[in-house]
């Protein structure tokens, strides 16, 4: 379910029933944590700069059937002039080491795949997130350099083609 400019906004308030009515799912406590927020607040500014980003940006990932929020998962943006997109995934605490990240690159990879103007897919990753680093292997993800993230230190980088590939069945939509 995408999280539009409106639910975004209500996750900042910290209006989680609103958020989730305008979402039409029942996002968990953990959309209104501080770590959440700020990702909300550099978002809604960031649809309010480009409104045809936000099918790119954010979704609620529900778990099937049980139809459960078990985190969210979305793009940096829409593709840039190279044909890049980068991943972004968080599981919901509660919802870790059950194989949801994994379902959840599985889904941003095959969005990317169908994606005309989608060449590259990318992921940032902390050396120190062990878990975000094991998600990554399999999904033929190259590590192509560093960076340095004002938000998250240094990151390493990796990318990989956009199409091709087998992809498992999904076990979270939105």
């Amino acid at each position: 379910m995408e999280l539009n400019r409106v639910t975004m906004t209500a996750l900042l308030d910290r209006d989680l029933p609103r958020a989730s009515a305008e979402a039409g799912v029942d996002l968990t406590d953990y959309f209104v944590t501080d770590d959440a927020c700020w990702l909300w607040r550099i978002r809604v500014d960031q649809v309010a700069a480009d409104p045809d980003s936000g099918r790119w940006i954010a979704r609620a990932a529900v778990a099937e059937p049980e139809g459960i929020v078990v985190g969210h998962a979305g793009f940096h943006g829409p593709p840039d002039e190279t044909g890049m997109v980068e991943v972004a995934y968080s599981v919901d605490p509660t919802h870790r080491r059950q194989g949801y990240a994994r379902a959840m690159l599985t889904e941003l990879l095959r969005r990317a795949a169908v994606e005309p103007a989608v060449r590259t897919v990318r992921a940032s990753v902390s050396p120190d997130n062990a878990a975000s680093l094991a998600t990554l292997a399999g999904f033929g993800f190259s590590q192509v350099g560093e960076q340095w993230d004002e938000e998250d230190g240094l990151e390493l980088v990796f990318e990989r083609p956009a199409g091709g590939g087998e992809y498992e069945q999904p076990i979270v939509t939105g």
